[in-house]
């Protein structure tokens, strides 16, 4: 069977209501989309970064990486991915959506991602993290917090910003003292075909009341594959974030 061609991509907008300028914002001394795409390419050496802003393109360029300039009128970054994908990225079998927010993206998640495509029945793959019970039931109940529940083989049944699974037989003070819970960590990695199809789908019942992108795709019976990581991040939306970070830099 003819090796599986990956390629990465890094939606990155200028435009954030709580971070305006984000990708370009310095991280160290180093633009914080120039450390994703350091990390990144340290495991999958096509790399492109799709925006729709030509500083975040110039940047790219100018530190030896691949940017395409992208619609600004795409609904999501999966969309944004996709037009990417078909332009810059055409050979690729399998592309993977890193988003240009977390500086510190490992490489054994990478790894993970790329290694659920051994499975030719896996349409798209993404990850979660056990939820450390030291953080508290009212962490656990954070509607921000999208949760995850998954089959033995590791295909995904359910994403939901309410406590999943529900633990009928003890009080809710007692979950965390019996039941893995498991948080999604928001990276995928799709087949090119099924790329293409997500992108047609039309909103679902179950996208529209959670608000999660992801819940489109198991309507529409796709197999989403979960692997599991131990490894924390830390993805960036508010400055306040971004002084965390160069704190765990300085640690690196």
């Amino acid at each position: 069977m003819e090796k599986t061609k990956f390629a990465a991509i890094i939606p990155a907008r200028y435009a954030s209501s709580r971070f305006p300028g984000k990708p370009l914002a310095l991280l160290g001394d180093v633009p914080m989309i120039i450390h994703v795409c350091s990390r990144v390419s340290a495991v999958i050496p096509d790399v492109v970064v799709a925006t729709d802003d030509r500083r975040i393109f110039d940047c790219v360029e100018q530190h030896g990486f691949r940017a395409c300039m992208t619609s600004d009128k795409h609904r999501s970054g999966t969309d944004r991915v996709a037009e990417a994908a078909e332009k810059a990225a055409p050979y690729a079998d399998v592309i993977l959506n890193v988003q240009g927010d977390e500086p510190f993206i490992a490489a054994e998640q990478l790894r993970l991602l790329m290694g659920c495509f051994d499975d030719p029945e896996t349409d798209i793959a993404t990850l979660a993290r056990r939820f450390d019970p030291a953080l508290g039931f009212e962490a656990l109940f954070d509607a921000n917090l999208v949760k995850v529940t998954f089959a033995d083989n590791g295909r995904a049944l359910y994403f939901s910003r309410s406590i999943i699974p529900y633990v009928r037989s003890v009080k809710y003070t007692e979950w965390l003292e019996t039941t893995d819970f498991y948080a999604h960590v928001g990276i995928y990695a799709y087949r090119r075909e099924t790329l293409r199809k997500v992108t047609k789908m039309p909103q679902s019942s179950l996208e529209k009341a959670e608000s999660l992108e992801q819940l489109r795709w198991l309507q529409n019976g796709l197999a989403i594959r979960v692997a599991v990581t131990d490894t924390p991040t830390l993805g960036i939306d508010t400055p306040e974030d971004l002084a965390q970070a160069e704190k765990m830099l300085g640690k690196l």
